[in-house]
């Protein structure tokens, strides 16, 4: 974090003098070997792309060129993010610094691994030879959700709170999941075992459910998931479980979603995993 916001910082090592590796970073011609969109540059103004293949809207926002200082710096902002390339020669080639100033901090879980996939793409694009992207993306998504805590709960006066970024999941398909058709009951997805669901309290598909939550059979606080997707950032969910306190409450729903955010991905993962649960328990306790 510096001054408030999220910052990414990537480095590499290439091969390749700097006024090459400045062709690679700036020429739109190359740029579409390893950048996630097809780039135009028009004066200050750029334009951004996807390909028909990629999970958005094929139109990516524009930018504006912010510095160009050949072979050295090139930095543009891309909608509200700034991108910035040193280029620093050394011995035996350069090194590559790359730095991207994010907007929404939740995205960082997915940015990082899609970045260090676009800057292997580019080394391997320097170095002539052909690049495999990754297989699959859950495992690294997780990493990295796990490694900047993107994936804690904060218990609030009011009750315990998660945040959670689904990716590009639809709205409408994240809200098939959760509720698997459900209209009138509480939909098993929507509650963690320890849970006791009560009536359903509140239903707008795609993008809310709120239902009562019992204890010794009386209804105690509601639970609440709602859903938001912003264009060409993507979607995230929100879990509040009213009057709900303690480690064993953001445990619970810590791996309940962890279970909801790799289902979105297409793996459903089963039985429960307790000692997850126990796992988390004890580090929210310890706070």
């Amino acid at each position: 974090m510096i001054e408030g916001k999220p910052v990414l910082r990537f480095e590499r090592r290439l091969r390749h003098s700097p006024e090459k590796v400045w062709r690679v970073v700036t020429d739109p011609a190359e740029m579409k070997h390893w950048f996630p969109a097809e780039v135009e540059i028009d004066g200050q103004k750029m334009r951004f792309t996807f390909p028909d293949a990629a999970p958005v809207d094929s139109d990516g926002g524009e930018g504006e060129l912010l510095e160009s200082d050949p072979p050295k710096v090139f930095a543009f902002r891309w909608l509200g993010d700034v991108l910035r390339f040193e280029i620093l020669p050394n011995d035996d080639g350069c090194l590559l610094v790359f730095t991207a100033v994010v907007t929404n901090k939740l995205s960082v879980g997915r940015d990082t691994p899609g970045w260090i996939t676009c800057l292997d793409a580019l080394v391997a694009h320097a170095d002539g030879t052909k690049f495999e992207p990754p297989p699959e993306w859950l495992s690294r998504i997780e990493h990295y959700v796990r490694k900047f805590g993107l994936d804690e709960g904060t218990d609030q006066p009011d009750g315990v709170l998660f945040v959670r970024d689904l990716v590009w999941k639809p709205l409408d398909d994240a809200w098939q999941l959760l509720t698997e058709g459900t209209e009138d009951t509480v939909p098993a997805r929507a509650a963690h075992p320890s849970l006791t669901p009560g009536k359903v309290t509140r239903s707008e598909p795609p993008r809310l459910l709120e239902y009562e939550w019992l204890q010794d059979g009386e209804p105690k606080g509601v639970v609440r998931w709602e859903f938001d997707h912003v264009p060409l950032q993507g979607t995230t969910v929100t879990l509040f479980q009213e009057n709900a306190h303690g480690p064993e409450a953001l445990a619970a729903w810590h791996v309940h979603l962890e279970l909801f955010f790799a289902a979105t991905q297409g793996e459903i993962r089963c039985p429960w995993p307790t000692d997850r649960e126990e796992e988390l328990a004890k580090r929210y306790a310890e706070r």
